[in-house]
C-alpha cells in the first residue's frame, strides 16, 4: 500500500505574480516619494534608476523589471515610512528625511542624502535606526 505525500510548496495560484508585486512596489514607492515631497532625482536615486525610467516606472503598465536589491529598496523604504508615520506626528513625519539630522547616523546630512549616498545598505540601516528609535532604544 503506498501513501499519497501531498507537495505542501506548491505555488499558491492565488499569490501575486513578480509583475503584480513590482507595480505594487512602484505604486508605493510613488506614493511616498510625492509625500516625502522628493525631487525627481532623489526618488530616483532611492530607486537606483536613471530620472527618465523612474518617470517611465510610475506609469501603469510598465514593462520593465526590478532587480532584487531595487525590490528591497522598495520593501524597506515602505518601512520607514510606516516607521516614521508611527513615530512621528505630521509635519514631522512627513519632513523627517527632508531635514538635517544631527544624529550619529547622519552626521548632520538630510537623511535622503545619506540614503542616496550610501545606497541599500544606508536605506536599511536607516529602517534599523527608526526600528530602534520606535522600540525605545
Amino acid at each position: 500500500m503506498s501513501v499519497r505525500q501531498h507537495d505542501h510548496h506548491a505555488p499558491d495560484p492565488a499569490a501575486p505574480g513578480p509583475a503584480e508585486r513590482q507595480a505594487v512596489a512602484l505604486k508605493a514607492f510613488g506614493r511616498i516619494a510625492q509625500h516625502w515631497n522628493l525631487k525627481l532625482a532623489e526618488a530616483a536615486a532611492l530607486a537606483d534608476m536613471p530620472v527618465s525610467t523612474w518617470k517611465n516606472a510610475r506609469e501603469p503598465g510598465w514593462k520593465g523589471v526590478l532587480g532584487r536589491d531595487q525590490m528591497l529598496r522598495f520593501s524597506a523604504l515602505v518601512g520607514i515610512y510606516k516607521a516614521l508615520e508611527l513615530y512621528f506626528a505630521d509635519p514631522l513625519a512627513r519632513e523627517w528625511v527632508t531635514l538635517p539630522n544631527a544624529a550619529p547616523e547622519f552626521s548632520g546630512q538630510r537623511p535622503v542624502d545619506a540614503m542616496v549616498a550610501g545606497g541599500l545598505p544606508k536605506i536599511l540601516r536607516v529602517r534599523t535606526y527608526l526600528d530602534a528609535l520606535r522600540g525605545g532604544m
